[in-house]
């Protein structure tokens, strides 16, 4: 088996959305161990491929030596399962899978069954699959992906500089500054969170959304719309991408982080917030439920804004309330996971022997 490494991802590698910055941090974390990484960014249209996609993945691992260690972002590779097969046995392969593609928020009966079809084949083409959470990997039981073949490796977490707020505990008095960093699209649930904040008006606020504001130009349309309808140009920011420096800038000056997702594979910007020691106020939507400490922050059911609006009303009107998730919050960021601990997990992952559809070992290539 090769001790090189290539992982294969759709689009950009350099993108910053949180699947991306895992895939980045992981290649780095398997550099420093002084294993060669190589990253392919693949042209054409995902998830959902179009003939560029499949022609760049295909070039892509026909260009690779036999018994090469390959690992596939499950973006680039659950919906080219043909692709995947071509050359499963040839090469050793790997899924990163940071949550199914079938549970996205917004598709519709047809498109959720055919992505479920598309990654069970691909999965089954593959030796192991390295999932992002244990709630991701309990997941792909319904994608007939055996337990044996299955590895958690969750996302590390990058020092970071106490938030100026974090021990903060007389702040009646100020504004109190919001944080969501999100890519804007209908899962990552942004209305809500305008919805939510609408009853709150005659508190003192500001809520900042950071994250790429091009995925979903009718649900941009949508959010821009509920602001301007609740009269919320002036308290809720649409910022969209920030490059690091500005988004530790956000981290730093914010008292509260708010992620109203109605699913999340990890939330590993849930972990970023509580690096800077930022108290959060998430959903319990796929693995978010397990992600956030309970002392560190507020879970609400998905989806329900009356009860997103009665968290967030407690944050502003309870300072008791406030004080104590600033505790947990800081007590949880000293019990937190490097990024050069999740490499290592994730090579004695792909060391691991390859497993067949049956849970049995396969050969290697």
């Amino acid at each position: 088996m090769s001790e090189s490494l290539t992982l294969i991802v759709a689009g950009d590698p350099a993108q910053l959305t949180g699947g991306y910055v895992y895939d980045a941090r992981i290649a780095e974390a398997l550099q420093a161990q002084g294993v060669p990484v190589e990253v392919i960014g693949l042209e054409g249209r995902f998830p959902e491929p179009d003939s560029v996609a499949a022609d760049a993945l295909e070039q892509a691992l026909a260009s690779q030596a036999e018994g090469t260690r390959v690992v596939i972002d499950g973006l680039a590779m659950c919906g080219l399962p043909d692709v995947v097969a071509a050359h499963g046995k040839r090469l050793d392969l790997t899924a990163l899978v940071h949550h199914p593609l079938a549970d996205e928020t917004g598709l519709n009966d047809a498109e959720r069954t055919r992505f479920a079809i598309s990654e069970t084949r691909a999965l089954a083409a593959v030796g192991r699959v390295i999932a992002t959470s244990t709630f991701t990997a309990r997941r792909l039981a319904d994608f007939d992906v055996p337990a044996e073949k299955v590895a958690v490796v969750e996302p590390g977490v990058a020092s970071a500089p106490l938030a100026a707020t974090s021990n903060d505990d007389g702040d009646a008095s100020r504004t109190q500054r919001l944080l969501c960093v999100a890519t804007l699209t209908p899962r990552k649930g942004h209305d809500l969170l305008v919805e939510a904040l609408a009853p709150l008006a005659d508190r003192d606020w500001q809520c900042d959304f950071i994250g790429g504001l091009d995925r979903d130009p009718a649900h941009l349309a949508r959010v821009k719309a509920l602001i301007e309808t609740h009269g919320l140009d002036e308290r809720i920011h649409l910022l969209g991408e920030r490059p690091h420096d500005a988004l530790d800038a956000a981290y730093h000056h914010a008292d509260l982080f708010v992620l109203p997702s109605h699913y999340e594979g990890y939330g590993m910007v849930v972990v970023e917030a509580l690096a800077h020691g930022l108290p959060v106020i998430t959903t319990t939507g796929g693995a978010l439920a397990h992600t956030l400490p309970e002392a560190a922050g507020v879970k609400v059911p998905p989806g329900e804004v009356a009860a997103l609006s009665d968290a967030l009303r407690r944050w502003f009107d309870e300072p008791e309330l406030r004080q104590d998730l600033r505790r947990g919050a800081r007590e949880a960021r000293g019990r937190q996971y490097s990024w050069a601990e999740a490499g290592e997990t994730f090579m004695a992952a792909l060391c691991r022997p390859a497993v067949g559809s049956n849970g049995a070992a396969r050969e290697a290539p």
